[in-house]
């Protein structure tokens, strides 16, 4: 059963690792022809789970930083996160 689906393999992989870090059975599914077209995941990455485990991993994926909702969100505009990445300056003084 197809629980969500993603812009990336790499975010895929995460959402895998995820499930299976927390007992479900978790596989990524990707038509690019073995990641040697990796234009191809611009269609989507499919993250599917066994049947028994589709209800715990809906409500997984609902309580994760940008919930399924974001992982959908995501994949229709084709970046792996909604959320903005700020990075600080390093403070170069020396004391």
């Amino acid at each position: 059963m197809t629980v969500t689906v993603v812009g990336s393999r790499i975010e895929a992989e995460l959402i895998v690792g995820l499930l299976r870090s927390h007992g479900s059975s978790a596989v990524r599914s990707a038509d690019d022809a073995g990641g040697q077209e990796p234009q191809l995941q611009l269609q989507g990455v499919r993250v599917l789970v066994a049947a028994a485990d589709e209800a715990s991993a809906g409500r997984l994926l609902a309580v994760a930083p940008g919930g399924a909702d974001g992982a959908r969100k995501a994949s229709a505009t084709g970046c792996a996160r909604d959320q903005a990445i700020t990075a600080t300056p390093a403070d170069d003084t020396a004391g």
